[in-house]
């Protein structure tokens, strides 16, 4: 929600400082820093802080580090204090850096030199918003650092000190999760419902060790029975065999919306926990948000607006997909999805085998006879203390990112600089290194009820980070975006082109009741985001298309970044989030950022998205005059008080 002018207190007046000569010519990094000088009523620890910058062609990097003013700066991944937002940018349009679980980030990117920066911090609880195209609204907390240029440390240092910099842009990911290095020989892009379904069965078939489901729901007809009768056979064989192996069976659901009718998922999967007891374990998240009378009052069809367990994520030995399906007929034939295969990639199955495993430990363990239990020795999530039940959840997910990050690091020093005496091509020789990667995979996840906010603080890096020339293709199945994913996208300089759901391929059309009306809601939304793209005169830059497929819905979400110049992409996000409100504060939420090098992957992510667009149409002030396109007066006036749910 913006804020409006009249409800803040005047605070001090900004300084307008003038940006160093050496801007826009700086052939090599170039340092510069200053103490924070604070306004009245700041926090005193803020005043004794400091705060650097190091300029790398238009590119700024942030450091903070609490202590007397005027010391070092603090490296990526150092321990901070609270978190405090630094908003740094032209007054039109300003960038944004946060300071979010303890860590450093790197963000923001400027084209041409601006004429002055301004440097704004506030302290937690704070009011520092950014109104009506870039203007900044302050509270008597402003704090204003100055940029001055005594040297710093050179900083966003890669966590093996034997790798050269630079590898690819996107490294400073690595400071907030582990980084795994792949062949794009191990990375496959699938195109179709029926391929996803078909992969998963074989997949499955052949599993020795592990199989590992995360998804919002299982369905109950013929081709979900089909999977669960997959599974079934897999673990009797896995028993009858001459060398029994010990295969388990981890799905993770989530509790609502697995719950929901007579016929659900718990009862698909009943039959398959009480044959292999042993071998199958069945979570179903609770959010913590859902309790007391709130839960006795919402209907069961509506419960699941208040918070979802929405990872996908599909595991079968060493190998692994990642979607936004889920588990459902529509998903396995006509439901248009996003789907990447990342084969042998052992490491990386490792991760979500710990992440999967780290939620269901949080989450309620179905049993035999249909009732749920908690873990022994964990708070409930809707009976227990909801403080104390989050700050569990927390460390049991933080332990896993945090762990695997460590992992990787020791892994990677280990495989490439074991002996840092041999060369390359002796170690190749003698058969103990691994090719050099030319792919990188970023697990990213969004679990806010847990504090937990990786995913949103890389995102919106990424899109305050892309500069212009660069090209941003972004697609969700829902278009809600948060007002700081449209105030990023309206702000910054890169090519927008965002796919959505025409209202016939949503896949609430046609549903009876209140649902009915969401596809409208959305055309609301839409149409209110057109709109302010027109008013600001971005027609050019940011682009609406829609897509269209008769007798098929769209569920598609993530989003291809094009560099300047280039004609392929070099990252892609793929995975579960929506963009919107739900997915960055109510939802588990989990994708990768895929960054690659190699041209070949790049020309299948490239032929994926081209497929996507072509079977849409681009959005004009004549879409919405269609009949199909008006929405009714009293959809206008709930959408602004529901969009947070949906």
């Amino acid at each position: 929600m913006r804020v409006q002018p009249s409800r803040l207190q005047p605070g001090p007046p900004a300084l307008k400082l003038p940006a160093p000569a050496s801007w826009a010519s700086a052939a090599s990094p170039s340092p510069v820093s200053g103490p924070i000088s604070a306004s009245r009523g700041s926090a005193p620890d803020l005043c004794a802080s400091s705060l650097a910058f190091l300029r790398e062609g238009g590119r700024l990097v942030l450091h903070y580090r609490p202590g007397p003013a005027g010391g070092p700066p603090a490296q990526p991944g150092q321990s901070l204090l609270p978190v405090y937002t630094v908003l740094v940018g032209e007054p039109r349009p300003p960038c944004t850096y946060t300071l979010k679980e303890g860590l450093c980030v790197r963000s923001g990117s400027f084209g041409q030199a601006p004429e002055a920066v301004y440097i704004m911090v506030s302290a937690p609880g704070c009011e520092c918003r950014r109104v009506q195209r870039g203007l900044f609204l302050r509270s008597p907390w402003l704090l204003l650092a100055p940029l001055l240029s005594p040297a710093v440390p050179q900083v966003t240092s890669p966590p093996c000190c034997l790798c050269p910099e630079g590898v690819h842009r996107f490294q400073w990911i690595r400071n907030l999760v582990p980084e795994f290095g792949v062949s794009s020989s191990h990375v496959r892009v699938l195109s179709s419902p029926a391929e996803f379904f078909e992969l998963m069965k074989g997949q499955i078939r052949v599993a020795k060790r592990r199989v590992v489901m995360a998804s919002l729901y299982l369905g109950t007809g013929p081709l979900e029975q089909e999977l669960v009768d997959c599974l079934e056979s897999t673990l009797e064989k896995s028993l009858q065999a001459k060398f029994p192996s010990n295969l388990k069976v981890s799905i993770l659901l989530d509790f609502t919306r697995g719950s929901r009718g007579r016929k659900n998922s718990r009862t698909m999967l009943l039959p398959l926990l009480r044959r292999f007891p042993e071998q199958v374990r069945v979570s179903l998240f609770h959010t913590p948000h859902l309790r007391g009378l709130l839960r006795l009052l919402i209907p069961e069809r509506f419960n699941e607006t208040i918070g979802l367990q929405h990872i996908k994520v599909y595991l079968f030995d060493n190998s692994v997909i990642l979607s936004g399906a889920n588990l459902s007929d529509s998903y396995f034939t006509n439901r248009q999805d996003r789907y990447v295969f990342l084969q042998d990639c052992a490491e990386i199955a490792d991760f979500f085998t710990e992440l999967v495993d780290a939620v269901g430990d949080v989450s309620l363990q179905l049993q035999g006879d249909d009732t749920v239990q908690v873990v022994d020795g964990m708070v409930h999530p809707y009976k227990g203390d909801r403080a104390e039940y989050c700050k569990a959840a927390n460390k049991r997910v933080m332990d896993v990112i945090n762990s695997a990050r460590t992992r990787q690091q020791m892994l990677h020093a280990q495989t490439f600089h074991s002996n840092s005496l041999l060369t390359q091509e002796d170690a190749a020789a003698a058969g103990d290194r691994r090719p050099a990667p030319d792919t990188w995979i970023y697990p990213l996840i969004q679990m806010k009820p847990f504090e937990i906010q990786i995913d949103e603080i890389v995102t919106e890096t990424l899109l305050t980070e892309a500069e212009r020339g660069a090209k941003v293709y972004l697609t969700t199945g829902y278009f809600n975006l948060t007002q700081a994913y449209m105030d990023l996208v309206l702000g910054t300089r890169a090519e927008y082109q965002i796919l959505l759901a025409s209202p016939e391929v949503n896949g609430f059309f046609g549903a009876k009741g209140v649902a009915g009306a969401i596809p409208a809601a959305y055309v609301h939304i839409e149409r209110q985001f057109f709109s302010e793209v027109c008013s600001l005169g971005q027609q050019e830059r940011v682009q609406l298309q829609e897509y269209w497929r008769r007798g098929w819905t769209f569920h598609a979400k993530g989003l291809w970044l094009y560099l300047a110049g280039s004609s392929l992409p070099c990252l892609t996000l793929i995975g579960s989030p929506n963009f919107g409100y739900r997915s960055v504060h109510r939802d588990l939420e989990a994708q990768i950022a895929i960054v690659t090098e190699n041209q070949a992957l790049q020309q299948q992510l490239h032929q994926e998205q081209e497929q996507l667009y072509l079977r849409s149409g681009v959005v004009s002030s004549a879409t919405f005059e269609q009949p199909s396109r008006q929405v009714k007066l009293w959809v206008k006036m709930v959408t602004p008080l529901i969009k947070n749910f949906f």
